[in-house]
This record gives C-alpha cells, structure tokens and sequence, in this order.
C-alpha cells in the first residue's frame, strides 16, 4: 500500500473561514486526505482559535470534492456525549459524500474540564472510551437503543439520518494495552510517534484487522514548520508549539494554556528546532517523516505550524513537498 500524506486543519491556529479556505487549497495542492482537530482551547494562547470543528467540517465536505475527512481527534465521553457523537458523525458521513472517519480519543484536560465534571483517571478514561465506541456503533445501526453502561446511558436514542457507507472509526493508543483493548472496536489504528512494535502488536493481534489489508490503516502526524527563513520558522515553531516537547502523559493532563506555558518555560527554540524541521529544507522534512513509513504507517498527516503561513505553505512549498514524499516513500 503506497503511503498516503494529509493535511491538518489545525482548529487551534486558524478561524473557521480560514480553515475552510485552506481545506480547499490543500485538496488542489495534491494531499490525499485532511484531518481536523476538535479543540475548545488552544494549546498556548500565542496559537489563538479554537473554533468549533464539526461545522468547520461540514463546511470542508462541502468545499471539498476528493480528498478524505476525518477528526483527529475527537473524544466522546465528557465534553461530548456518545450518543452526541454518533449523530454527528453520520451526518458528517452523508455530507462528505463517504469520505469521513471518526478518529476518537480519550481527550485532553485542556478541553474537557469545560463542563465541569472533572477529570478521570487514566483507566477510567479508557473503559469510558471502549464504552463510548460501543454506543456509537448500535446507534450507527439505525436501531432504536437503550442502553445502560457504567459510565452512559442512552434512553431510545436513534440516529435518523444514518448513511449508507458505514462511519470507520479510528482510535488513537500508545501500547499494547489499548491495542488489546480497542483493536477489536475500531478499523484504524490512531498513533502520534513512529513506533513500529505498535503497529506490529496491532498486526499481530487476534481481534484486529491488519494494516494495508480491507482498508485498514495506521495513520500518524508529525508538525513541521516550513518558511523560507529558516530563524523565522525556528522562533514560530517555539512560540507556537513547545507544548509538543512535554509528551503526551504531561499534555493529556494539564488543564489551561497557562499551564502549557509555564510548563514549557525553559524549553529554547533549538530544543523546539532539534524536534522539528524548521525552514525551506524540504528534503529536511521528508527526513523527518520517514520513520512513519519505515514503522508501517500507511497515512502520515503533517501539521504546518503558524495559521498566517498556510496559503504561502501550500502554494510554494506543498506540491514539490508531496513529490518528494511520494518519491521516498515508493
């Protein structure tokens, strides 16, 4: 399976109109697929939007004739209800014409501490996840539910407008353990690091789809800061996205953008440099993402940091980028 490159419509650095209008300019420069965030903060308040993802996707699909959707991602336990979810994600699937996948997770404090209902522990999280997915799946039938769990109930919900092209889902794990867990609940497998031993697991477990077979993917990301200056993209990158060098144990549970700013303090902007490509070098970049495809990743989505350098981005940079890709990764 050739490896595939996305475009991520990044809801924490860019408006909603602006997201749809590089949507559009990321299908004509060639990517095969976008992904979309679904944030209620950003990560640090230098980044500045956080625009509610789903109508901005519903835009997209519109906007949008080929290239494929999908949230990455979405975590449907406690800012959102599952059943919530489902809904959303069929229409999502009815508008974008069969192109979407619902990428889940099991979230992030920043966001969902908005309503008030805390923030569970690291296992609590992930029965609510395995929960959440098996509701969304009876809704997604069409079937009349009730359903009580231990962490939801669903009293006759239905989804009415239900499309024929069943909604795949895609969730994101970091070990065997989710692997063990939510391998036989979703079709794709969700990762932010280039490990092969996951996407080995993945393979070789008894409840899982393989990889590169029926459709089955594993889809990573990976930020880049591409600019013809190479200072200027090395200063943006620090300013806008040194939460990334805290990891996800830390990332996953800190609770505002001042904590991601205080936590990242004493991070420079060559610690930020050393974990990111910055400036013109595209050859940098294609570097930077082939540990993906050398660990069995089928789609790597890449993020261009810096809202007001999306347009520059993908009219000088993202089609001879993508060439390159394609040509590495063939």
């Amino acid at each position: 399976m050739a490896t595939r490159f996305g475009y991520t419509l990044m809801t924490e650095q860019a408006g909603p109109k602006e997201l749809v209008r590089y949507a559009v300019g990321a299908e004509e420069a060639g990517f095969d697929f976008e992904v979309s965030s679904d944030h209620y903060f950003p990560w640090l308040s230098s980044q500045g939007h956080a625009p509610y993802a789903w109508s901005v996707l519903g835009a997209v699909a519109h906007a949008t004739d080929r290239v494929e959707l999908m949230t990455y991602v979405t975590c449907p336990t406690i800012r959102y209800h599952p059943a919530i979810v489902a809904q959303k994600a069929a229409t999502m699937q009815i508008l974008a014409d069969g192109r979407f996948t619902l990428g889940l997770g099991s979230g992030e404090n920043l966001n969902e501490h908005v309503v008030g209902e805390g923030w569970p522990s690291v296992a609590d999280r992930q029965d609510m996840l395995a929960e959440a997915i098996e509701i969304i799946r009876k809704l997604h039938t069409g079937d009349l539910v009730d359903f009580r769990g231990e962490f939801f109930q669903v009293d006759a919900g239905r989804i009415w407008d239900v499309p024929d092209q069943p909604v795949p889902i895609g969730v994101a794990v970091a070990g065997n353990s989710g692997i063990d867990t939510f391998g036989p609940l979703a079709e794709h497998l969700i990762a932010v690091e280039p490990n092969a031993d996951l996407v080995t697991a993945w393979n070789e477990h008894s409840s899982t789809t393989t990889i590169g077979e029926q459709g089955s993917r594993a889809i990573g990301q990976i930020p880049i800061c591409w600019d013809p200056d190479r200072e200027k993209a090395i200063n943006r990158a620090h300013e806008q996205f040194r939460w990334f060098a805290g990891g996800w144990d830390v990332n996953a549970d800190l609770r505002t953008t001042a904590g991601f700013a205080a936590a990242t303090q004493f991070v420079t902007p060559y610690d930020v440099a050393g974990n990111i490509p910055c400036g013109p070098d595209l050859d940098q970049i294609v570097d930077a993402v082939k540990p993906y495809w050398e660990a069995g990743f089928t789609d790597v989505a890449l993020i261009q940091i810096g809202g007001e350098t999306q347009d520059d981005f993908l009219r000088e940079a993202a089609p001879e980028l993508l060439e390159k890709l394609r040509a590495a990764s063939s």
